[in-house]
């Protein structure tokens, strides 16, 4: 291994999070969720689907989605409770120190590109704003204005985030309730009981809003660990649920509540006003006070979202690919802005389901392939020293882990062939590749230590109360449990 100075896979922003550093509460890690969890491309879906069911049928759909996403990423985010990890520094385990790069950056992309296309939405209805009132028209201005205060906000680090989510998460849910009550309004004007309203029309079905739900949040699921390394943890605790209940309970009330919310604003909007963006129908209709409450909705649900769900996890994919030359996070999140700017989002949002369907459909593989990863074929035990260790287990062959990409491929292109079920046949096809190729193949040609020691606790972290040290400790290969104690 080359000296530790020139460690090609150590960066300080992707080595694992102490439990002093882990600053973010159950409450707190809530508020981030809901301020994530709005975002107005979720109208759409609820609008697209109004017109073929029932009010009753959009809310379940979406709600069984994203209760089964919260559920996927309650158990991907005890990588970072447990060992502080980030999604991209974990994926050295299922990939290899090289191969990580290509689900890692894809991750990052995908991020990215959300970025660019929240900026655009919350640009946009800035301009709109801006405009009536003061007769300045440039959307473009907005959206240039409003992505560097969001790179600013996120490069102030982690507490700055959990401060905006105080603010944002009541404030949105607040103004949204008023959203949804002026749209109610609107359907009741023009004779339209939404409680018994059912849609006829054969344009989509309950099964496709569900599948479109989960690959809305398929990115989020598989590297929540980029937050959940932040959450406090007791540490020495054993019990899954009570280790991770201020992760858990956060994921299973927050993201299927608030989407569902979401979804029926959305879709109380079209029986309304015949358009499943309220913030448009609101913008012709509103004055006065009414815009303002407007701005600060549109601005706080774009950039409480863009900071934790889009920005963070890019830059952190960012910093992973670029550890060889010690990219700090500022770069990687500025690459995000730039990247996403520069796929011209506001064209990708007219094909959104188009695009939610390829993503999602590319990353169900890989979060059944880090579910079987960290659950079954190493017990949550995890030989972390070696992630950052250029000549350590997770080398594979020459830094690729040929099993995880074939399982990714299998997963990945098998949900891409049947795109309507994407999610529902990439998580389990990825899930079952993988075991079986590093079952049966690639843990007999590449030894595992956490696996080879039976599971010994000493590859744990906190649940035996251990911080992992690997930017102090002599030795990246062989960790030693008295000296990594916290």
């Amino acid at each position: 291994m080359s000296k530790k100075g020139r460690n090609t896979l150590i960066s300080p922003d992707i080595v694992p999070v102490k439990n002093s550093s882990r600053v973010i509460s159950g409450f707190g890690f809530f508020n981030i969720w809901v301020g994530m969890a709005v975002i107005i491309a979720t109208f759409q879906i609820g609008g697209n689907g109004i017109d073929s069911m029932s009010l009753w049928e959009v809310a379940s759909a979406i709600l069984i989605a994203n209760l089964v996403i919260a559920l996927i990423a309650s158990l991907s985010g005890d990588i970072g409770i447990e060992h502080g990890l980030s999604f991209a520094a974990y994926l050295r385990a299922p990939f290899g120190t090289i191969g990580v790069h290509l689900p890692a950056v894809s991750r990052g992309i995908v991020a990215a590109i959300w970025f660019g296309i929240q900026t655009y939405l919350g640009a946009i209805a800035l301009n709109a704003l801006v405009a009536q009132m003061t007769g300045f028209d440039s959307w473009l201005t907005w959206y240039f204005i409003f992505a560097a205060v969001q790179i600013i906000n996120t490069a102030m680090g982690i507490k700055a985030i959990d401060r905006l989510a105080v603010v944002a998460a009541p404030s949105i849910i607040i103004i949204s309730f008023w959203i949804l009550f002026k749209m109610m309004g609107m359907a009741e004007e023009k004779g339209i009981d939404i409680a018994a309203y059912e849609g006829t029309a054969q344009t989509t079905s309950w099964f496709l809003i569900m599948v479109v739900n989960m690959g809305f949040w398929s990115a989020l699921a598989v590297d929540i660990p980029n937050l959940t390394r932040y959450v406090k943890a007791p540490m020495g605790e054993r019990n899954w649920f009570k280790r991770n209940w201020n992760s858990f309970w956060p994921h299973v009330t927050a993201l299927p509540l608030v989407q569902t919310f979401m979804g029926i604003i959305g879709a109380v909007s079209i029986l309304g006003a015949n358009n499943w963006n309220p913030i448009e129908v609101i913008q012709g209709t509103a004055s006065g006070w009414s815009y303002v409450v407007l701005l600060i909705m549109v601005v706080l649900a774009q950039w409480s979202t863009n900071t934790a769900a889009n920005l963070i996890p890019a830059a952190l994919t960012f910093v992973n690919a670029g550890a060889g030359i010690k990219m700090p996070m500022v770069t990687g999140i500025v690459l995000a802005g730039v990247i996403g700017t520069i796929v011209q989002p506001w064209a990708i949002l007219d094909q959104l389901f188009v695009y939610l369907g390829y993503y999602g459909a590319i990353l169900s593989a890989v979060a059944g392939i880090i579910i079987c990863d960290y659950y079954v074929i190493r017990k949550r035990r995890l030989n972390v020293h070696d992630l950052y260790s250029e000549t350590g287990q997770f080398q594979y062959d020459k830094g690729w882990n040929l099993a995880g990409l074939i399982a990714w491929v299998i997963g990945g292109g098998s949900a891409l062939y049947f795109i309507e079920y994407m999610y529902l046949v990439g998580f389990p096809l990825g899930f079952i590749s993988y075991y079986l190729l590093m079952k049966f193949w690639y843990l007999k040609k590449h030894k595992q230590a956490e696996v080879e020691s039976n599971y010994s606790d000493e590859f744990l972290g906190t649940t035996v109360g251990r911080d992992w040290d690997v930017m102090n400790e002599e030795s990246t290969t062989s960790p030693d449990p008295v000296a990594a104690e916290s």
